[in-house]
């Protein structure tokens, strides 16, 4: 097994791993944020009366869907000249941020309106009988009581992002999607691309538990 793998550079592969997890930390952080502000936005304006929260529900849930539906190969090229005007490049790890952002952020604000809706509306009728604001409601009852189940989800996307860096790197972004591609597939070194794909999913594992650990933490029930 040793002999198989001596051809490889570990320098580069470490070089591409550290690609992959920029990619994934960066976008994951920005996912959390991104994706916690429009599943709140989901769930408050969900079955209201006013027009314009209706309208707003309307929009934020189309637009949800439109981005969560298109596949990440498309949506990584139809967002090359707004990546190439923000980032100033179309290649490399930074140039697969935007891509990586729009399309995860819509699949965990999904998530998150779920596990909004899971809270026992009991907890929540009962704080705003005692007058709690809805900063109040929001912050010290809902994300609280959601929170097990946002840990959950914020896992899955982080998993999915990890996958999805590794198509981003088969068009140029980087990571260990480019070094099993380019320099495993395309120059017919079956090595490389075994030992990208076992280090994709040693960070697979690795998030999985930390998100497992995580949620048993918080998880008061």
């Amino acid at each position: 097994m040793s002999e198989f793998f001596s051809s490889i550079d570990w320098t580069a592969m470490w070089g591409y791993t550290k690609d992959t997890l920029y990619m994934t930390l960066v976008s994951l952080v920005a996912v959390f944020i991104l994706g916690t502000l429009l599943g709140l936005l989901l769930f408050l304006t969900n079955k209201k009366t006013g027009i314009f929260t209706k309208l707003l529900y309307w929009i934020t849930a189309v637009l949800v869907n439109v981005f969560r539906s298109i596949p990440f190969i498309i949506l990584i090229v139809l967002l090359l000249p707004m990546t190439s005007a923000i980032v100033g490049t179309i290649i490399g790890p930074k140039a697969a941020l935007p891509a990586l952002i729009i399309s995860a952020a819509p699949f965990y604000a999904r998530m998150v309106e779920i596990a909004f809706r899971e809270v026992d509306k009991g907890v929540l009728e009962a704080a705003k009988a005692m007058g709690a604001n809805i900063y109040t409601v929001i912050f010290k009852v809902l994300i609280p009581e959601a929170l097990p189940a946002l840990i959950s989800g914020i896992t899955v996307t982080a998993i999915s992002l990890v996958g999805f860096t590794a198509m981003a790197g088969i068009i140029g972004a980087g990571g260990l999607g480019n070094a099993a591609y380019l320099e495993g597939f395309q120059r017919n070194q079956p090595e490389v691309t075994i030992a990208a794909t076992i280090i994709i999913l040693v960070i697979v594992f690795i998030f999985q538990f930390i998100g497992d650990i995580l949620t048993k933490i918080v998880d008061k029930r």
